[in-house]
């Protein structure tokens, strides 16, 4: 017996097959799309191979890690805590759900688990096999901004940068006036104002432009009778239009800016 074991992971839509010793510690990992088994110890070649054979699928290369970018050398030296990748969609909210579910019992619903299921369903669309993920793109979940605020997600990728607002609408008439989105008959709020702050913010975290997009989750119909300025406003369906825009950003780049967005402290003073 080798002693070795097969963890697998999955993260920003890149699969991975770590293959660690019994102290956890791992010696290589396979990374099925680039078809290849990364080796950090080569006198253990036969041993990784034995115990990847039968996930492996088709000829593979094999052979120490890619020297890294530098991107990947920034991600590597920052603190698990302050790493933001590891978010899901919904995780402030997720959280504060856990230590304050509220009453049993409500008169009406409460609204912080309407915005979790916006969030959730928009996560699920970028993160998803069909979504941005994997296309060049980098998504970041609920992005914590100075005063309680957050980026309910954030793109990263050819296109440029996108600072995504979710909003429930499910079921509901949504009326755009800029700034004013009315849902149903309920009064009319400046939801815009909010979407275009939260990307600014973002672009003076990352010295980049950060375009602001509305989504409205699941409405019954979408009026626009005032265009907005500089905002996409999108149903959930519609996001993964964003790939196909324009090409912005070179994959270095986007690598720079991913590695810059996911660490918590870039967010300290926006």
């Amino acid at each position: 017996m080798s002693g070795l074991r097969v963890v697998p992971d999955r993260r920003q839509g890149r699969e991975r097959l770590y293959v660690c010793l019994q102290d956890g510690r791992s010696i290589a990992w396979y990374d099925r799309a680039a078809a290849r088994v990364n080796l950090l110890s080569e006198d253990r070649r036969q041993d990784v191979l034995a115990v990847l054979q039968p996930f492996l699928t088709g000829p593979v290369s094999v052979g120490p890690p890619p020297v890294p970018t530098p991107a990947e050398l920034a991600r590597l030296s920052l603190h698990p805590d302050d790493d933001l990748a590891p978010n899901r969609p919904g995780e402030a909210l997720l959280v504060d759900l856990d230590r304050d579910p509220g009453p049993a019992r409500r008169l009406r619903p409460d609204p912080r688990r309407r915005a979790l299921v916006a969030e959730q369903t928009v996560g699920e669309v970028l993160d998803g096999p069909d979504g941005l993920d994997g296309a060049g793109w980098h998504v970041l979940h609920s992005v914590p901004l100075p005063g309680g605020d957050r980026i309910h997600h954030l793109l990263i990728g050819p296109a440029g940068i996108f600072a995504l607002h979710t909003l429930y609408a499910r079921k509901q008439r949504v009326l755009v006036t800029d700034p004013l989105v009315a849902l149903g008959r309920r009064e009319a709020c400046p939801v815009l104002r909010r979407v275009r702050s939260d990307a600014d913010r973002a672009s003076y975290a990352l010295t980049a432009e950060v375009r602001p997009v509305l989504v409205l989750v699941d409405p019954a119909d979408v009026t626009v009778a005032v265009r907005p300025r500089g905002v996409r406003v999108l149903r959930d369906e519609e996001v993964g239009a964003l790939a196909r825009l324009g090409g912005v950003l070179k994959p270095a780049d986007a690598e720079a800016l991913h590695a810059m967005a996911r660490d918590r402290n870039t967010w300290l003073r926006v």
